[in-house]
């Protein structure tokens, strides 16, 4: 192993660590307390099929909470709809090649853009003499 490791120029303990990392296999996700979850996620889903995973662990966990059973993590909601096919389907959009059709005309070349400052009068009471002289208010 020791050879193999110089040769290759990682430590010992990283090589052996990758051997034995690579050999198990992925398994999926399974908690035994889902047994019990999956029908009160189902039962949401069925009566309100446009709410996602984190509005249906909102509502899940308010039943929980009255029942006085100890509340789920919105990821782990997220995993049992997800392997139980309750997820809502992903919104995805089509963007068009270009943009916009048109032009943008300027005055002339290299003109720098900017907005306009907005003023505000303080009715009845005078500004402070720090403030400049186009914030002050005419007499």
């Amino acid at each position: 192993m020791s050879v193999v490791a110089k040769t290759v120029g990682v430590s010992r303990s990283q090589l052996h660590a990758g051997l034995k990392t690579a050999a198990q296999p992925h398994r999926r996700y399974h908690k035994a307390g889902d047994a019990v979850v999956v029908p009160l996620i189902t039962a949401l889903v069925a009566a309100r099929p446009t709410y996602g995973y984190r509005r249906i662990t909102a509502l899940l966990n308010r039943q929980l909470r009255a029942a006085e059973a100890a509340t789920i993590n919105h990821k782990r909601v997220y995993r049992i709809m997800q392997a139980h096919s309750l997820l809502l389907a992903r919104h995805y959009t089509v963007r068009s090649d270009h943009a916009h059709d048109g032009k943008v005309v300027t005055l002339r070349s290299n003109l720098r853009w900017c907005s306009d400052w907005f003023e505000f009068a303080w009715l009845g009471t005078e500004m402070s003499s720090g403030a400049p002289s186009s914030c002050k208010r005419p007499a």
